[in-house]
């Protein structure tokens, strides 16, 4: 198959990681597969190994601009385009239509990855594309029900592990360097600083956690509200128990290095932080968003707490934070299995393919109005 990933910009979150493990597997499947993006650059533009082009001859800094998108999206006749992120399933409708108007073959593939309020001209183009993937059940409900797409339409693929458990064990050093002794709790987020991702919650909930217990909050992860969160962090007094780590390309020594994962995010569809957390086996306490319930074994990995809950957050890490060492192996090993079984990347490839050689068996039919 020939197959096109289309995304607008290679940012640092988990669709564009996604994205390029994506294409890069596809090709390593035997398929010609190519990575397409609007805007060139991006911190993750360094990682891409497989084939990649930009539609933008330079970064005009805007985002939704793909000049002659469609022209050279269908001009090699592809089999399959997959589009990844919002930007690009806007275009979804667009380049089906235009597939259809030259009698190609072409399936364009429509995804929802994000649990906020989406654009009206992103649901309308999902809506005609020939088929759409979600990344948990939850989000496979939502759109149908708040979306009128029909059941059969939608496929549900969970996100692979970009950053499986990775070798190494704790960094005792690292711990160190960032203020956290043998007995401390350390509590991790790694997620980019945009208004949905919260962290300001958890500043405050770190805020309220008793003067004894010795804890540590690590943020990894870079964005416009990491400014406003340092300054919030000093208005808090919480001084040198936070440490903002900034973007990082491996953050698995913070995994590795950590007690707790911490996630206080009101949009997603899935969290990729909180299943690469299982992987590590960390247990986590999360905030309710879409998807959650499905990154964790609830009750004995992971615990969802209602959103602006912040007693029963505390509540919960104090939970965690009691546990024996035999309990904390135990929940370990359970996270570690859990992400193992249902987010092995391996398995998600081949859910796609699946997906793919499905819809190419199926007998043309007419766009939908």
């Amino acid at each position: 198959m020939k197959i096109i990933v289309l995304q607008d910009r290679l940012r640092s979150g988990g669709t564009e990681r996604h994205s390029i493990l994506l294409s890069r597997e596809f090709a390593e499947a035997g398929h010609r597969a190519e990575l397409v993006t609007f805007r060139p650059g991006g911190a993750l533009a360094g990682t891409v190994s497989s084939a990649h082009r930009c539609l933008q001859p330079f970064d005009t800094g805007i985002d939704w601009l793909a000049p002659g998108l469609t022209g050279r999206i269908l001009a090699g006749s592809p089999d399959i385009v997959l589009c990844m992120g919002k930007t690009a399933n806007c275009f979804a409708c667009r380049i089906q239509r235009r597939a259809a108007a030259l009698g190609l073959a072409t399936k364009v593939v429509a995804t929802l990855r994000a649990g906020d309020r989406l654009p009206w001209f992103y649901t309308c183009s999902v809506r005609r594309a020939c088929h759409a993937v979600t990344n948990s059940d939850e989000a496979a409900e939502r759109l149908v029900a708040a979306h009128g797409i029909e059941r059969g339409a939608v496929s549900v693929i969970h996100n692979s592990l970009v950053f499986p458990e990775s070798a190494g064990g704790r960094d005792e050093a690292l711990r160190s360097d960032l203020g956290a002794g043998t007995g401390s709790t350390v509590l991790l987020s790694v997620a980019m600083f945009r208004p949905p991702k919260n962290q300001r919650a958890l500043l405050e909930i770190a805020a309220g956690l008793p003067g004894d217990w010795d804890w540590r909050l690590w943020l990894v992860g870079d964005g416009p509200e990491r400014g406003r969160c340092e300054a919030l962090c000093r208005r808090l007094g919480l001084g040198r128990r936070v440490s903002f780590l900034g973007f990082r390309a491996d953050p698995g020594p913070y995994y590795r290095s950590a007690d707790i994962a911490v996630h206080a995010s009101s949009e997603e569809a899935l969290s990729n932080f909180l299943i690469e957390a299982q992987a590590h086996g960390l247990p986590a306490v999360a905030c309710r968003a879409l998807g959650i319930r499905e990154c964790f074994v609830e009750g004995s990995t992971g615990w969802m707490v209602e959103q602006g809950d912040h007693a029963g957050f505390r509540s919960a890490l104090a939970l965690l934070a009691a546990d024996t060492p035999a309990v904390r192996a135990a929940r370990s090993q359970t996270a570690r299995a859990f992400a193992r079984r249902s987010f092995d990347p391996g398995r998600q490839v081949k859910a796609y393919l699946a997906l793919f050689e499905s819809l190419l068996s199926e007998k043309p039919q007419a766009p939908r109005p």
